[in-house]
C-alpha cells in the first residue's frame, strides 16, 4: 500500500502504519471474497414474464385528444410500428396532462382494438439529465469525478447481479448486506480516492460504522415491532419468494442505506486528520483529534437534518394525507409505515454520529506525530580562527 503522499495525500505515513493497514485490508478483502463465494446466487429463481400472453407494450405518439366522447375521453395514438390505437383516459393519465406529439407507452392485447395507457416514455429526458450529470461531475472533479462515476456504475452492477439475486435465492439478508457493503466500499472508495493510507483509514471507519448500523438495526426492527408485510410492495414478496424473511429484507435495506452517508463523513474526517497532521507534524495525537473533531461536529449538524429531509421529500404525499387526519404527531410517527422510515432514519443518524469520532480517533492514532528535525544551520562565513579581512 502506497503512502498518502504518493497519491496526492497531505502527508506520508510511517512504514509501520502502512504495513499494518495493508495487513488489515488483506484480511477484509479475503473475508469479502469468501463471503461473496458462499453467498453467490447461482440458484436464484429464474426471471418470469411480466406480461400476460398476447400482451405487449409499444411506444407511440399522441396524435389526437378527444375530451368528450360520452365517457372520460380518449387519446388517439400513432404507433411507431404503424397504425393507430384508441387509448381511454384514466386517472393515471388525465387528458389535461397530455399534449399532442407527446411520447407514451401503451399496452396492446391481441384480439382487442383498443389499447391501454401504460406509462409515459421518459428515455430521452432521462438520458439528457444523466448526460448533464456526467458532464458536470467530470468537468468539475475531472479524473476523480470520472473515477467516482465508474465506481458508482460498478457498485450498482454489483447490487443487480449479486445482492438482489442473493436475496431472491433466500440467502441471509444481513450477511448479504454486509458483503455487498464491503464490495461496494472497496470499489467506490479506492476508485474515487485512490489507494492510500488516508482512504484506507476512511474505509476502516466506514466498516466500523456499517457494523454499528447493522447491530443497531438488528435490535431496532424487532424492538419496535416493525411489520414490513403491511407495506403493499413487501406483502408481495412471500408469494413470489416462499420462505423469504421480510424483516431481513428491511434490515438489508437499512444497512445499505447507511453505506453512502457513512462513507461521506469518514472520507471527510480522514482527510481532515491527515491535513492537520501535515500542517502540524509534531503535534500530539490528542491535538490532532481535537482539531479534526471540530470539523466532524459541523458535519454532524448538517448531515443529520439532510437524512431527515431526504425522507420527508420522498414521502411528502403520504405525509400530506396523514397531516389532515385527526391524530397527533406522536401517534403518526408510531404507525408502521412511517415508523419504518423513522427507525431507518434514526439508525443511520446514530451510526453517522458514532462513526465520526471513531474514524477521527482512528485517523489521529494512525497519523502519529513526526520526530522534530532541528533547523538546518547556515554555512559559516569564515573558518573558525581566521581573522576577518580588513582588520589588523
Amino acid at each position: 500500500m502506497a503512502s498518502t503522499h504518493s497519491h496526492g495525500g497531505p502527508a506520508d505515513a510511517s512504514p509501520a502504519v502502512t504495513w499494518l493497514l495493508a495487513a488489515v485490508m488483506v484480511v477484509f478483502v479475503l473475508g469479502t471474497v469468501v463471503g461473496a463465494m458462499l453467498l453467490w446466487p447461482h440458484d436464484a429463481p429464474a426471471k418470469e414474464a411480466w406480461l400476460d400472453e398476447g400482451a405487449a407494450v409499444v411506444s407511440g405518439t399522441v396524435a389526437e385528444i378527444v375530451p368528450d366522447d360520452g365517457q372520460n375521453g380518449h387519446l388517439v395514438v400513432a404507433l411507431d410500428g404503424g397504425g393507430t390505437v384508441t387509448v381511454p383516459a384514466e386517472p393515471s393519465a388525465p387528458l389535461t396532462e397530455v399534449a399532442i406529439g407527446q411520447r407514451i407507452q401503451v399496452m396492446t392485447i391481441q384480439g382487442e382494438s383498443d389499447a391501454f395507457f401504460f406509462d409515459y416514455e421518459r428515455g430521452a429526458p432521462l438520458l439528457l439529465l444523466g448526460a448533464l450529470f456526467v458532464v458536470l461531475v467530470v468537468g468539475v472533479a475531472r479524473w476523480k469525478g470520472l473515477a467516482a462515476l465508474a465506481g458508482l456504475v460498478t457498485a450498482l452492477t454489483l447490487i443487480w447481479v449479486f445482492t438482489l439475486p442473493a436475496l431472491a435465492a433466500g440467502r441471509d439478508p444481513l450477511l448479504v448486506a454486509l458483503v455487498t457493503a464491503a464490495m461496494v466500499m472497496f470499489v467506490v472508495v479506492y476508485l474515487a480516492h485512490g489507494i492510500s493510507v488516508k482512504t484506507t483509514t476512511a474505509l476502516l471507519g466506514t466498516f466500523i460504522g456499517i457494523a454499528f448500523v447493522a447491530a443497531l438495526a438488528s435490535w431496532a426492527i424487532p424492538g419496535t415491532s416493525l411489520t414490513p408485510l403491511q407495506d403493499e410492495t413487501m406483502a408481495q414478496l412471500p408469494s413470489r419468494f416462499p420462505g423469504i424473511d421480510a424483516r431481513g429484507i428491511l434490515l438489508c435495506g437499512m444497512v445499505l442505506a447507511g453505506v453512502g452517508v457513512l462513507n461521506d463523513v469518514t472520507i471527510t474526517q480522514a482527510s481532515a486528520v491527515w491535513e492537520i497532521r501535515a500542517a502540524a507534524p509534531t503535534a500530539s495525537r490528542r491535538t490532532v483529534f481535537a482539531h479534526a473533531i471540530r470539523i466532524g461536529r459541523d458535519h454532524i449538524a448538517s448531515t443529520v437534518y439532510t437524512i431527515a429531509f431526504a425522507y420527508v421529500g420522498t414521502a411528502i404525499a403520504m405525509l400530506l394525507l396523514a397531516s389532515r387526519l385527526d391524530f397527533s404527531i406522536g401517534e403518526l410517527l408510531t404507525f408502521n409505515t412511517i415508523a419504518e422510515e423513522v427507525v431507518a432514519t434514526l439508525v443511520a443518524s446514530i451510526g453517522l454520529v458514532a462513526t465520526i469520532p471513531l474514524t477521527t480517533a482512528l485517523g489521529a492514532w494512525l497519523a502519529g506525530p513526526r520526530p522534530s528535525v532541528p533547523p538546518e544551520q547556515p554555512p559559516r562565513a569564515r573558518m573558525e580562527g581566521t581573522a576577518p579581512q580588513g582588520t589588523s
